[in-house]
């Protein structure tokens, strides 16, 4: 009976050796966001009106302890705002542009693909491709002279140029932090663009700003908030009151946080914070909340938080952070 006894305890102690292990925690990742933006191919006004476009591509990824990518999210928006050849804003101030994972088949990749793939499911393919990789093997997929991969197992969907992704996915990954993810995690993805600072031209030179907030999180199963990375950016665009652009369309546009102090707020701040740094405090604020808990974060008419904890380091209005982490979650 003592032996039985025996028997019974240690098959007992092996089953619960076994359902510890099980039990293992899930690997911690980092968790990134970066931001290209371009104006490039902006318009003159003359017969026909011309336009500031301001593309911005934007990634997130979270990264295991060996550097690889353990998800990827790839998104993009495209503000197009018309102005004519007396520097007149032709476009609606309260327009909000979606990116192209929003737009879906609207956009109209699909009719013209060779593949019959729409933007926001090529964009899908790469970032699955790219995951279990390294930068070093993203860097290395090849491309052709315009930037479209040329292996035959990418091609097979996704036949778009791609240079500015991996630009972006190596950004991202470079600014990749430890903020609480882990790989079990899902990761999310929100833009809200505006361009309500947009003014015509006159005495001074009109201004086409397409104004977008990226909000990058993760969630648990349970649809906690795990980690959160924000970011803006302020693409601008000049023209005089004939309609011409005055804007160097070349010249780099570095996001909020690429600017860090050198966007200026600091130094007119009450509690001498800069943007990037209330950013990333409302980003802290926000992780081991739920979406719905955020949603309900009190603010002010202006959009500014009222919560004495937030504002000692939070002064900046946060609609916008709210409304594109609500996007996020919403994927």
């Amino acid at each position: 009976m003592k032996k039985l006894f025996l028997l019974i305890l240690v098959v007992l102690l092996v089953v619960g050796l076994m359902a510890g292990c099980g039990k293992a925690k899930p690997e911690k990742v980092k968790t990134g966001l970066a931001v290209i933006t371009g104006v490039g191919k902006s318009t003159n006004a003359g017969a026909e009106p011309g336009q500031a476009q301001i593309d911005s591509t934007v990634v997130a990824v979270t990264v295991d302890s060996k550097g690889k990518i353990v998800k990827c999210v790839i998104d993009a928006v495209q503000s197009r705002i018309r102005f004519d050849a007396s520097g007149k804003i032709l476009t609606p101030l309260t327009t909000e542009f979606p990116t192209k994972n929003e737009l879906g088949e609207a956009y109209g990749m699909k009719r013209a693909s060779g593949i019959g793939k729409e933007w926001n499911e090529q964009a899908a393919a790469l970032a699955k491709y790219v995951e279990g990789k390294t930068v070093n093997e993203v860097k290395n997929i090849a491309v052709d002279a315009s930037k479209h991969p040329t292996g035959s197992d990418l091609k097979a969907s996704v036949t778009m140029a791609i240079g500015d992704y991996i630009a972006a996915i190596e950004k991202a990954v470079a600014r990749a932090q430890d903020l609480g993810a882990t790989a079990a995690d899902q990761l999310r993805l929100g833009v809200v663009t505006t361009m309500a600072k947009s003014t015509n031209a006159g005495e001074n030179l009109g201004l086409a700003e397409a104004y977008s907030t990226y909000v990058a999180i993760t969630q648990d199963a349970k649809g906690t908030i795990t980690s959160c990375v924000i970011d803006a950016s302020q693409g601008r665009v000049n023209f005089n009151s004939s309609g011409q652009i005055t804007t160097d369309l070349s010249a780099p546009i570095k996001s909020k946080n690429e600017l860090g102090e050198a966007y200026g707020m600091k130094r007119v701040s009450g509690i001498g914070k800069e943007w990037n740094e209330q950013a990333a405090a409302f980003a802290k604020y926000v992780t081991g909340k739920t979406p719905a808990q955020v949603a309900a974060i009190a603010v002010d008419a202006s959009q500014h938080p009222v919560d004495k904890d937030l504002l000692a380091t939070v002064t900046v209005a946060i609609g916008d952070f709210k409304a594109a982490l609500a996007k996020a979650a919403g994927q």
